[in-house]
């Protein structure tokens, strides 16, 4: 029965590395790539909609990222999104489609992306952390009939050197990205 546990524990963190390279996805890296607008909604009728669900966005060359709303009163909507999100780019609306020009990366600005991958970083440390105790806590409620305590102290080692595992991917993931971002 506490294969099963482990079995859940693992799926779950390859679910939470996952989540942390898409949210690594959205951080600009100095080109321009669709993923940067992941996180970026609009007031859609009512509604926060995600920008990539309004229209279709391009990347024609690696310094421009080009939105063309499948609904053209979309546009300032669009355009005042991208505008308060945190990607401190400035949209290009030319009444048909919003253009939006990648600067280079100032080292300042690198800096402070570097910082934002540690907090991505230390959101999925804590994910996988809190899998770990779930884990942990099914395999003692498990000891109370159905194993021993040496068979329970065993599989929580077991969960635990998966965690360490897991933990150490995530720092491989990191320092990925904070290479991309610090090369000039």
């Amino acid at each position: 029965m506490p294969q099963g546990i482990k079995k859940d524990a693992e799926e779950r963190m390859e679910k939470a590395l996952g989540a942390l390279r898409r949210d690594l996805l959205t951080l600009r890296a100095g080109r321009a790539s669709a993923a940067m607008l992941d996180r970026v909604q609009a007031e859609y009728y009512g509604t926060a909609t995600p920008i990539n669900q309004m229209g279709a966005i391009n990347t024609p060359d690696s310094r421009t990222i080009i939105i063309t709303p499948w609904d053209k009163t979309a546009l300032s909507a669009i355009e005042k999104a991208i505008q308060k999100s945190d990607l401190g780019l400035t949209p290009a609306n030319d009444g048909s489609i919003i253009r939006l020009n990648i600067p280079p990366l100032t080292e300042e600005r690198r800096s402070e992306l570097a910082k934002s991958t540690k907090k991505f970083g230390e959101e999925a440390k804590v994910a996988i952390r809190n899998i770990r105790r779930d884990a942990n806590d099914e395999i003692k409620k498990k000891e109370k009939g159905e194993i021993s305590e040496d068979e329970s102290r065993r599989h929580q080692d077991d969960v635990q050197k998966l965690t360490d595992r897991y933990v150490v991917e995530v720092d491989k993931i990191l320092a990925a990205k904070e290479k991309e971002i610090m090369e000039v």
